[in-house]
């Protein structure tokens, strides 16, 4: 990309920062488990996470991204889904290789960092506190904070509006197709990882700005005149 790094940096949490499929199958299974369904496996929840839980649920029932469910089994699973991942949110989720070597080079560079993530605040919150990664964070954008969330640019306008700062000078990190239509929505710079929960589908489809393979090659996509030292 080249450049500096820019003046405000938003971060995903579930496939960018945070390996969270291990939790949210364990309590996407016993869901169905408990319904009198088969569980669907990892491997299959990881291709149903980006949405936001209420969209999980209506993916684990029909088995598919795409499908009609009984409404019974929905009002059923729902709150029910909700129960155990409360329960169970950081018992199995890792942070990813490099994450920590990412965030302190940016935090390094001067940038203002915030997680943006359509993930529930009440999950959101004791997720990055119980891996110690809410210090990195001035403020945290979740599913339910505004009326809208990624793909719609609504959460990325917000932050950047917050720090006072111009969608040209902000980038995202993220995972998936979500991201880079958020930001291409928005006006930002767009990075993608290549590890992440992309409904299985190639993040370079999705043509972001730069593809990395860990946080820690941030470094090397920008000049060396860090903004903190340019600042100064």
């Amino acid at each position: 990309m080249g450049g500096a790094v820019p003046a405000l940096v938003l971060i995903d949490l579930d496939g960018t920062l945070v390996d969270t499929i291990p939790d949210i199958a364990f309590s996407i299974d016993r869901t169905l488990v408990e319904l009198g369904r088969p569980a669907a496996g990892a491997e299959r929840v990881g291709e149903w996470v980006g949405n936001g839980i209420e969209v999980l649920v209506h993916r684990a029932l029909a088995g598919t991204n795409d499908g009609e469910v009984d409404e019974s089994d929905y009002a059923r699973a729902l709150p029910r889904f909700r129960e155990l991942y409360a329960h169970h949110v950081c018992d199995r989720s890792r942070v990813y290789d490099g994450v920590t070597v990412g965030l302190d080079y940016l935090h390094g560079c001067g940038a203002q960092l915030a997680c943006v993530t359509n993930k529930a605040e009440a999950f959101t919150s004791r997720l990055l506190a119980a891996l110690a990664l809410d210090r990195y964070f001035s403020l945290v954008v979740c599913g339910d904070t505004l009326a809208r969330r990624k793909p719609d640019p609504m959460p990325l306008l917000y932050a950047a509006e917050h720090f006072g700062v111009a969608p040209a000078e902000a980038l995202l990190i993220g995972d998936s197709a979500n991201d880079v239509k958020a930001a291409r929505a928005a006006g930002f710079g767009i990075v993608c990882v290549s590890y992440g929960y992309n409904h299985g589908d190639d993040i370079r489809t999705s043509a972001p700005d730069a593809v990395i393979d860990s946080l820690a090659e941030l470094p090397g996509l920008f000049a060396p005149s860090h903004r903190a030292n340019s600042a100064s």
